[in-house]
């Protein structure tokens, strides 16, 4: 076959032919964009390759019918020692499937299946079917240009086919009545796409399942490269035809063929070639590329064309100078231009000053290497030339630049940093920049004093011997013929040492108190100014004042108690610091705001305790007086000579609850505390058990009330019920009063019943009362009493006599009078004893209590009946007589009453003996 025949067949690049330069130092000096991303692409490719395994099948179809067997090897192409593959790790989607020593795993299961050994990548996956169908069509996994590709239509064992149909892409590609094997050659892009197959029996069709074929690229575009990098005429040079076969082809030969010009050189299976380069100079350069062929598949691709180039070594080049001349005025553009005669492009032309490099530029063939600069320094330049075969220097060219004087600057050179007349004093004149010889003057006071010559930098002096009349501003010029520049003026200041100073205080007030501003204000007599005054207090630094002008320095004090001490001051021009003589300074403390504390026996206070009030001002000057109030109202005062706090007793009484304040004065002004409130808490009194019943005969469902009420007593209190001393619920008054509990009646609820009231102080227990529940229906009575039915009239006489024996010893010991508000009888005329009957059609409701009177500690027992509406009762013969007791006049002028609601009536009641305490220890 002929060349031009394989140009036509062979795949070239479109892009422009890259120049190869053999140089001494390197062959490609500038490889085009596309050749490096090339060469990177075909080394990343045989890295990934190396690394990752590839999988083979065998059979190798990706779909085959269940029940088959697929056997699956891992194929590793890097190069590492046989005994470090000694595990393979195989995956079924993300799970890991097995670990065998060998490459090989045989598999029944549909999925996509990867491997990996200990010291590689994982392997692309591999997708297998096992399909139940009864026609399938099978291919390889994998299908690459130039391939020569089989697919199999295959039908199940029981099913005997007619004829195949083989579809690509929707469309028939190809019918057999003989073959189930259809063959694809020199797969290319064209046979990319979906494929399925149909058969038909009997007149009844099958189709088979659809795989999808992508002809992958067997190898990329070769990249030609050289070595070594660097040659000379008539030496030999290897060219490099580079590309990568992808692991799953790493069988297929590729043949190479290496052109010159369009002229053959050789074909090998080997990708490189010996050759020598024979352009002379002046010559062309000439072009070479490569190909690499998969043999007679048609599969071809053509390298960049590429010039190998001897390049000609530089001549001595040559600096000049434009505009002519060596001399020129800072500023100005200077152009310099360096050529030299011979040598092959690109030139790397370089220029220099006293061995620094100030500019560069590449020169190719038809441009001119030059640079513009402005003239800033004097001194030898020089330009290289350099086409990577050796550089060449010119011969030196002197520049000089002249500089113009720029503004000096002007230095007063004293022996110490403050002149002091009879010093000696320098002045240096210099400017930054300038080409001398320099001129520099010196003024003071715009008054010239004399000059000095520069004739090699380093700048000019004049010296002072000072006086007092030397004090003024200072300036010099400096002049190299271009023009004169004058410094900026500089001060000198001929001081005088500071005399000793004197210290003033002073105050608002004769006496200084705490908040008072006070100024220190220290003055010398003499001394040149500025002077720094700094302030002293105890020997301690306070802070510091200039006096530019004269008249002293101040300083301003917010007073405190700690300002007290002794004061002095300095003055300090720079020739020496003078101290003042110490001033006392005394500051009185106005007496802060007091804290009042309550000094209790116990967390709260109760009526008896003894309690201190005791104040005190955290600050002040003794001696200080404490006034002590409650209520706004004068108690008492106390003063405290030395300081500290005073203190003021009481013993508590009921009246002592209320707001406490006190006051603090050491005669600047009194100061109060702020109110502590002191609340006196009373303990609670025996209470008073109430049971309300919804009807006069009580029944198991009934709901009963307990009531439970003490009538002194500080609030909160906790009110405990009890059945028969057993602790049955409890309830809480957190603003006083009473509090209730309900019961749900059983016949489990009969016996006694109690409460108990606690506000913290000990717990009081009232009276018990008895409730009675037997059968269907119950009843309540007192302590005494077994049942309102049967025994109420004993019951009642005995409580009747008990109560006017009482009222009588009570009318003895002083009760108290009729007039009594809190409790009086709702009509003053005393009553009969009156015996109703109740009717048939009124059921009254009993309420049972403890009464315990206006919080006194005598307790009597109290049955009562109130009317429940007009409705018939459930037995009338069951229905109690009503009996109506009134006290003794006795009693009424004791103040004891038992309470009348409207609409209620007594039916008992029966005197009690005085509450005792109940133990504040709990029950079991």
């Amino acid at each position: 076959m002929s060349s031009s025949g394989l140009l036509r067949r062979c795949a070239a690049p479109r892009s422009k032919p890259a120049l190869f330069l053999l140089r001494k130092t390197l062959i490609w000096p500038q490889p085009r964009a596309g050749q490096a991303f090339m060469l990177l692409w075909v080394t990343v490719l045989v890295l990934e390759a190396a690394s990752k395994p590839v999988i083979s099948l065998h059979p190798p179809w990706t779909v085959v019918f269940k029940g088959e067997t697929v056997t699956l090897t891992c194929n590793v192409f890097h190069f590492h020692a046989p005994e470090k593959r000694r595990r393979f790790l195989w995956y079924l989607g993300e799970r890991k499937l097995h670990e065998t020593s060998g490459n090989s795993l045989e598999v029944r299961d549909s999925g996509q299946y990867r491997c990996q050994t200990q010291d590689s990548l994982p392997s692309d996956h591999v997708s297998l079917t096992f399909s139940s169908a009864n026609l399938i069509l099978q291919g390889p996994p994998y299908v690459f240009e130039g391939d020569s590709v089989v697919l199999r239509c295959r039908a199940n064992a029981e099913l005997a086919l007619n004829a195949t149909t083989l579809y690509r892409r929707g469309e028939v590609l190809r019918l057999s009545t003989e073959s189930s094997h259809f063959h694809i050659k020199d797969a290319g892009l064209k046979d990319n796409g979906d494929y399925h197959c149909s058969g038909f029996k009997n007149d009844y069709s099958y189709s088979s399942n659809t795989i999808n074929i992508q002809v992958q690229e067997l190898f990329p575009r070769p990249v030609l490269t050289a070595r070594p990098s660097w040659s000379i005429i008539g030496k030999s040079v290897t060219l490099t035809c580079e590309t990568q076969l992808p692991p799953q082809r790493s069988d297929v030969k590729l043949w190479f063929y290496f052109f010159q010009d369009g002229q053959k050189l050789e074909v090998s299976l080997k990708n490189f070639l010996k050759t020598s380069t024979t352009t002379m100079r002046g010559q062309k350069p000439q072009y070479y590329w490569c190909e690499a062929r998969r043999g007679s598949s048609g599969v071809c691709k053509q390298s960049q064309k590429v010039q190998l180039h001897v390049p000609i070594p530089v001549s001595r080049p040559i600096l000049t100078l434009s505009p002519p001349g060596a001399t020129v005025p800072e500023g100005h553009t200077v152009t310099l231009s360096c050529k030299a005669e011979r040598g092959s492009f690109p030139i790397l032309y370089q220029f220099l000053r006293e061995e620094v490099v100030i500019g560069k530029m590449e020169a190719t063939q038809g441009t001119k290497s030059f640079m513009s600069l402005k003239a800033k320094h004097s001194g030898n330049y020089y330009c290289t030339a350099d086409n990577g075969l050796g550089p060449q220097r010119s011969p030196p060219v002197y520049l000089t630049v002249i500089v113009p004087a720029s503004r000096p600057v002007l230095t007063v050179r004293k022996p110490r940093a403050q002149a002091v007349e009879g010093d000696k004093a320098e002045l240096h004149c210099e400017a930054p920049r300038g080409s001398p010889p320099i001129l520099y003057r010196f003024y003071h006071e715009g008054d010239a004093l004399g000059s000095s010559w520069d004739y090699h930098g380093g700048g000019g002096s004049l010296t002072l011997h000072l006086t007092a009349e030397h004090s003024g501003e200072y300036a010099c010029e400096a002049d190299n013929g271009l023009g004169a520049q004058r410094s900026e003026a500089v001060p000198l200041s001929v001081t005088v040492p500071a005399s000793r100073p004197v210290l003033t205080v002073r105050k608002p007030r004769a006496q200084a108190v705490e908040g008072d501003k006070a100024e220190l204000h220290c003055e010398a007599p003499r001394g040149s100014p500025p002077i720094l005054y700094r302030f002293y207090h105890e020997g301690d630094a306070l802070g510091s004042s200039w006096d530019y002008h004269g008249g002293g320095g101040s300083l301003t004090l917010h007073l405190t108690a700690e300002h007290s001490g002794e004061y002095a001051c300095e003055a300090d021009n720079g020739l020496g610091a003078q101290r003042s003589e110490a001033v006392p300074l005394s500051v009185t403390v106005p007496a802060s705001r007091p804290v009042l504390t309550v000094r209790k026996p116990r967390a709260q206070a109760v009526e008896g305790d003894k309690v201190e009030l005791h104040c005190e001002s955290p600050r002040g000057s003794p001696p200080i007086l404490y006034r002590f109030y409650h209520q706004g109202d004068a108690l008492g005062s106390s003063s405290a000579p030395s300081g500290g706090g005073a203190s003021f007793n009481l013993s508590l009484t009921a009246e002592h609850s209320g707001n406490y304040s006190c006051e603090a004065d050491n005669g600047l002004g009194a100061q109060c505390s702020e109110a502590v409130s002191l609340s006196i808490i009373v303990p609670v009194s025996c209470p008073a058990l109430t049971l309300k019943v919804p009807r006069a005969q009580v029944q198991v469902g009934d709901v009963v009330e307990l009531r439970c009420e003490a009538q002194r007593g500080s609030p909160p209190i906790l009110y405990q019920f009890y059945r028969e001393d057993i602790p049955v619920g409890n309830n809480s008054a957190p603003s006083g009063g009473g509090a209730s509990f309900n019961l749900s009646l059983t016949t489990e609820h009969s016996g006694n019943y109690s409460c108990e009231a606690d506000n913290g102080l000990g717990a009081r227990r009232s009276e018990a009362v008895l409730l009675s529940i037997s059968g269907p229906a119950g009843s309540i009575s007192g302590l005494v009493a077994t049942g309102v039915t049967g025994g109420l009239f004993s019951a009642l006489s005995f409580g009747v006599v008990a109560l006017l024996l009482y009222c009588r010893l009570l009318r003895k010991a002083g009760g108290r009078p009729t007039s009594d508000p809190s409790r009086s009888p709702s009509d003053s005329d005393v009553r009969e004893p009156t015996y109703h009957n109740v009717p048939a059609w009124m059921e009254l409701q009993p309420v049972y209590s403890n009464v315990n009177h206006r919080g006194g500690e005598v307790v009597y027992s109290e049955v009562r009946r109130g009317p429940q509406g007009d409705r018939p009762a459930a037995n009338s013969e069951s229905a109690l007589g009503l009996l109506w007791t009134h006290l003794p006049s006795r009693c009424q002028a004791a103040g004891y009453w038992p309470p009348d609601p409207q609409g209620s009536s007594v039916i008992y009641s029966q005197v009690k003996v005085v509450c005792p305490p109940v133990s504040a220890a709990p029950r079991s």
